[in-house]
């Protein structure tokens, strides 16, 4: 058999071997076998500009099979990024720019962090979903300022995974005409053919979520697949799967087709073989200039960019007040100016009224408040938009209009939240999806991204412990707290009243990360504060009830702290002086000097920490003096007061483990 792919085809190909053999670690399958669909999609239709890979206008490439990285190492290399021929060379080594799995902000070009299949699709439908909304609020006659594709690579592994079911159908509901999705259908997975477990229809499967399929296309035919992208970008009200046959190892005489090059390095005398196969003379890590300059896309990128900067300085002139909000929402990516003085004004406000709600009720308050002052502010709930209370006067869900702020998701958990995912790293918005904390369950890996990324999510949470009642111990959370305050660059709050969730949400607006607002079904008492207390939630704890020489220090959050307040004061009546520290987000009281932490909780005062979740997670705070009530074992179905007082959670019980630790 003879090579008749390209030279720059066969560069991705010995680019992919040469570095897994390196490393003695990698996946050099699905970059081969995928080198030829790339090459045509890089080359000749991909907008982009590797001297500025943050050009807004740019088509999103997002490879969801991951494992895969060196495909897309080679192209950003190859294309001209800030990616040099060194950084392949260390590929998989400590502190390169080519980890295992792309890792976003580690590598330039590199949109979203992909590695767990099917989230890099359910990615690039947020991207594609940011693209035509802001594309619906922006773009005027004339100035399609907003113009852009989003590409995806996936694999048989991603298909399998739910979370391309949930983002994929909804993908197809919203007509999502810019999102093209190329399918690797190798018929491969680690484990060998993978028709001993997949055998879906893909084509029936994709059809029947309103995409647009076009099938059977010869994954290694260039002007097939040239003919293949220019059906799909023509097809303006459907996302578009191109499913591509194609060898896995593509390239590689003996290994080539097996699974065997699925998921481990060719071997040195595979790698000769596949050199003489492909006519490659060049050593390993190098590239003949012919074929640089074939690959080379600053010059035209360049261009792009130049001539949609002249569009954009056009469009200032036609529309100033649009075009600087442009700026603000998706060049500079800042909040208006003044925010953070008048949202802190707003948690004043808040202090003022004294209402007493369910923090679920006095988020939606919040919601209505900012939303009237963001407008990338883009909501939306996994179907529980009533119990979750994110709808707010003036929503316009997508689905009615795509210049809207809300997105009905539908029972997609998962999806939703990999799919703020993509719209966050898109920009021009701040996504917040909502469902009840015990379906954080199913999201937990997108909300674990989201850190890993330092995305702008905000993710709500409600319905957050025992005290959700009747439902029983399925939709009551335990463990769930812990494990969100737990994952780095995620702030967690769980705030007590009205006033804590205005500055937890004023909080997670003014972060540049992922934020997770947990919130009670059950109602709550507003509680007196002084200006410095309010001003002092944004560190996350503080002194909310204070007693010469305490004696005692109670530590609760959210509806609990009600419960330490009536305990304090009944131990007062007592002559027993207490203080109430108020912990709203641990993960912000972490982030404080020694001297506020210590001034707050004093080494040597006994504290009782108080919280309707797992006890286990407030060992660190109490210190060897404290003690601890709260939940070891899962709830129960019963009225949430009911099972609050079943618990323990009530005065007495409070008052009885105070005095316990004070003898």
């Amino acid at each position: 058999m003879k090579y008749t792919g390209s030279k720059s085809a066969a560069a991705i190909r010995v680019l992919a071997a040469d570095a897994v053999e390196k490393a003695k670690s990698g996946h050099p399958g699905a970059p081969m076998g995928m080198a030829d669909i790339a090459t045509v999609l890089w080359q000749q239709h991909l907008s982009h500009n590797p001297a500025n890979p943050l050009w807004p206008n740019r088509d999103r490439f997002v490879l969801s099979n991951g494992h895969g990285s060196m495909l897309q190492y080679a192209l950003l290399h190859l294309s001209g990024y800030d990616l040099p021929i060194e950084e392949l060379s260390n590929f998989r080594q400590l502190h390169s720019k080519t980890p295992g799995h792309p890792e976003y902000g580690y590598t330039p070009g590199v949109e979203t962090t992909t590695g767990p299949l099917g989230a890099g699709i359910a990615n690039a439908v947020g991207m594609a979903i940011a693209e035509k909304t802001l594309a619906a609020q922006f773009n005027k006659p004339d100035y399609a300022l907003v113009d852009h594709f989003t590409y995806c690579f996936l694999g048989d592994g991603c298909l399998m995974e739910g979370i391309s079911h949930e983002s994929c159908s909804l993908a197809g509901t919203l007509g999502l005409g810019k999102l093209i999705a190329f399918y690797d259908d190798n018929g491969i997975s680690i484990d060998g053919e993978v028709e001993g477990w997949f055998t879906d229809d893909t084509t029936k499967r994709f059809e029947s979520y309103g995409w647009h399929v076009i099938a059977n296309v010869d994954g290694h035919d260039s002007e097939a697949i040239a003919a293949a992208i220019e059906q799909a970008k023509s097809q303006s009200d459907k996302p578009t799967l191109i499913s591509c046959k194609t060898v896995i190892g593509f390239g590689s005489p003996n290994k080539g087709g097996s699974h065997s090059s699925h998921g481990a390095p060719l071997g040195a005398d595979e790698v000769t073989l596949m050199r003489e196969f492909l006519n490659w003379k060049d050593e390993a890590f190098s590239i003949p200039d012919d074929v640089y300059q074939q690959w080379d896309a600053k010059k035209a990128g360049g261009e792009r960019e130049s001539a949609w900067n002249s569009l954009f300085a056009d469009y200032e002139d036609a529309y100033p007040a649009e075009a600087k909000e442009f700026k603000r929402r998706v060049i500079d990516r800042t909040l208006p100016e003044n925010f953070a003085e008048t949202s802190a004004e707003f948690v004043h406000t808040c202090q003022q009224e004294m209402s007493d709600m369910a923090t679920r009720k006095a988020s939606q308050n919040t919601i209505g408040h900012f939303a009237s002052q963001l407008p990338e502010l883009l909501g939306g709930s996994a179907d529980l938009a009533g119990s979750n209370l994110t709808l707010w006067p003036e929503v316009k869900g997508l689905q009615d209009d795509p210049a809207g702020n809300y997105i009905y998701y539908g029972v997609r958990e998962f999806g939703m939240s990999a799919i703020m995912n993509g719209i966050a790293l898109h920009g021009g918005f701040v996504p917040f999806g909502a469902t009840f904390l015990m379906f954080m369950e199913y999201a937990r890996n997108a909300v674990r991204m989201a850190s890993l990324m330092k995305a702008k999510d905000i993710f709500v949470y409600t319905h957050d412990s025992i005290g959700q009642g009747e439902d029983g111990p399925t939709h009551q959370p335990v463990e769930q707290l812990a494990n969100l305050r737990m994952t780095p660059n995620l702030s967690t709050w769980r705030p007590c009243d009205a006033t804590e969730t205005a500055q937890a949400w004023r909080q997670a607006l003014l972060k540049d990360g992922p934020s997770a607002l947990v919130f009670t079904r059950q109602g709550t008492h507003a509680l007196p504060r002084d200006a410095s207390q309010v001003d002092n939630i944004a560190k996350g704890g503080y002194t909310l009830k204070d007693a010469d020489d305490a004696k005692l220090i109670l530590i609760a959050t959210g509806s609990e702290v009600n419960l330490a307040m009536n305990a304090a004061q009944q131990l007062e009546d007592e002559g027993i002086s207490v203080r109430v520290v108020s912990m709203p987000s641990t993960s912000y009281f972490d982030q404080q000097d020694k001297t506020y932490r210590d001034s707050v909780l004093p080494a040597d005062i006994p504290k009782l920490a108080i919280e309707a979740a797992h006890s286990d997670f407030w060992y660190k705070y109490i210190g060897s003096n404290g003690d601890i009530l709260g939940m070891t074992t899962f709830g129960e179905s019963a009225p949430g007061g009911v099972l609050m007082e079943h618990f323990g959670f009530t005065t007495g019980n409070v008052v009885k483990k105070a005095k316990a630790l004070l003898n």
